[in-house]
């Protein structure tokens, strides 16, 4: 039975990215028409990533997109029931768990100063922000995250990015950043300091808490764009090519 639960709440980790996905694609505007050739024309051009892969990826996409509707947006609607400043609590909880993650990898790029922010945000949070319930380094200093990843800290060595993937369950990700999530994981504080059980416990909570305070972004996008699946690809490469380059 243990074994059971913890496949669905890996699963549900994992069709956290689809949101993930969705909520950078509706941050970022659709690329100009011109930059990739006509979007829904005959004479489409590759994004400088390249998509060779593109039938199978259309395909991973439709399974993502039918997971998504079908069981993690379902219960992240009913855990709604938790008033939202809790969940908003929760969910500073959570991301307080990373630091460790993202000043890791600020290291290995040799942002020095990244990594004492993050590092400083940790305590401060831990501390003054009972647990991380409060971003109190924010809130009282203006001490803003930095967002690293090991797919950035890759690239910040020169390692090409690859192929465009879409991943079962992870969603929007490319060669580089899919074998990324590997190392990430070793270092996540949670898969190394509770049970398995509890870790997978931990992380199913996070992504229902995340979705369950997302606006319907994912679905304004499959409403509005004629093709989701080009839309979410080039906002997905876009938004990793910046993270990179800051």
């Amino acid at each position: 039975m243990k074994r059971v639960v913890a496949i669905f709440l890996f699963m549900m980790l994992c069709l956290s990215a689809v949101a993930t996905s969705a909520v950078a694609a509706e941050e970022q505007p659709a690329p100009p028409l011109d930059l990739y050739g006509d979007l829904y024309g005959d004479d489409l051009a590759e994004p400088p990533t390249g998509d060779p892969l593109e039938v199978v990826n259309r395909g991973v996409f439709w399974f993502n997109d039918k997971m998504y509707f079908y069981l993690l947006k379902p219960v992240a609607r009913g855990f709604r029931v938790v008033p939202e400043p809790a969940r908003v609590g929760l969910g500073n909880m959570l991301d307080n768990i990373k630091s460790p993650i993202r000043a890791a990898n600020a290291l290995l790029q040799l942002k020095f100063k990244d990594c004492g922010t993050e590092l400083g945000r940790l305590v401060v949070n831990t501390t003054l922000g009972i647990f991380g319930y409060y971003d109190a380094a924010d809130i009282i200093w203006s001490i803003k995250k930095k967002d690293e990843d090991f797919g950035q800290t890759l690239g910040y060595y020169g390692v090409e990015e690859g192929f465009y993937l879409v991943l079962p369950f992870f969603g929007s990700s490319t060669l580089r950043d899919g074998l990324s999530l590997f190392p990430d994981m070793y270092v996540d504080p949670v898969f190394w300091t509770v049970r398995q059980e509890a870790a997978w416990g931990i992380k199913g909570t996070d992504v229902v808490n995340r979705i369950s305070l997302d606006k319907d972004t994912y679905e304004s996008i499959i409403e509005e764009q004629l093709d989701p699946y080009l839309f979410v690809r080039d906002a997905y490469l876009q938004n990793r090519a910046a993270d990179v380059e800051e």
